[in-house]
């Protein structure tokens, strides 16, 4: 059903009117009513408006991959409807085929992107779906706290036709958010620190390895130089009775050729 310009006015008028006596009645009988502004709430959540940029940039690339299919599909029109009297039946029944086929695979691609359970359904409640309930749980901690009767939405399709900024308490559940992601990044640090053992414990093992390494390391080139210096002396005590094995001979020679010499005087 459709309404006219007149009539959508009458019905926001209507509403608008009923939430005013919403409020007077509920003053009346002393409960309590605030407002939040959803989009602005959003619009400052990091994580929404990193969630809502990654589904942004697939929606781009769907509809641009839709759109070429389209174009392309148009071009087939175009191109058969020039071509249709000089070809045969045949090739125009060929023709119409692929047109019949590229339209249901865009229709496909439609209804896979855009369907009522297709991807950007399902990447939305994967991505922002998080968001949005850590936005509404966040009103239902403050208005459990505060005892809140009602919470309306300023940014919704309900006209407000005046609001007061001390019944807003969208930077309220600004601050829970901020809080509860504190609370969160803390106790991930606090995890960090005492339970990271695997971590820790391949760093001393590393360390403990480093240590090993070197000691072994010091303890071979101990080992290397004492063989190098037993290795000298032992060459050093080698040449020295070397040395003397010929000095001794010489000695002996020279004593032998001493005691030849004189038979050799006493004989004459």
């Amino acid at each position: 059903m459709t309404f006219s310009k007149h009539s959508s006015m009458k019905l926001k008028i209507s509403l608008s009117i009923f939430i005013f006596c919403t409020v007077l009645v509920t003053a009346q009988k002393a409960q309590r009513i605030a407002y939040i502004d959803m989009e602005y709430i959003l619009e400052n959540v990091p994580e929404y408006l990193e969630a809502q940029n990654t589904l942004d940039s697939k929606v781009t690339k769907w509809r641009s991959e839709l759109d070429k299919l389209t174009r392309y599909i148009e071009k087939l029109k175009t191109d058969l409807a020039n071509e249709r009297a000089i070809l045969t039946n045949d090739l125009i029944q060929d023709k119409e085929d692929e047109i019949t086929l590229k339209q249901q695979e865009l229709r496909r691609l439609e209804s896979l992107y855009f369907g009522p359970n297709g991807d950007m359904f399902l990447l939305r409640k994967q991505l922002v779906k998080p968001v949005q309930d850590q936005v509404y749980n966040s009103i239902q901690d403050i208005v459990a706290r505060r005892k809140y009767d009602f919470v309306f939405d300023k940014s919704s399709d309900l006209v407000m036709l005046y609001s007061n900024k001390k019944y807003d308490i969208s930077k309220l559940v600004l601050n829970d958010i901020v809080r509860d992601r504190k609370l969160k990044e803390n106790k991930a640090k606090r995890a960090k620190k005492t339970a990271p053992n695997k971590e820790l414990s391949v760093k001393q093992k590393n360390a403990i390895a480093a240590r090993e390494a070197a000691k072994n390391k010091k303890e071979a080139d101990r080992i290397a130089r004492k063989k190098k210096i037993d290795e000298a002396r032992k060459k050093k005590l080698a040449d020295i009775a070397e040395k003397r094995k010929i000095l001794k001979e010489k000695k002996e020679a020279a004593r032998k050729k001493k005691e030849e010499n004189k038979k050799e005087e006493d004989n004459n």
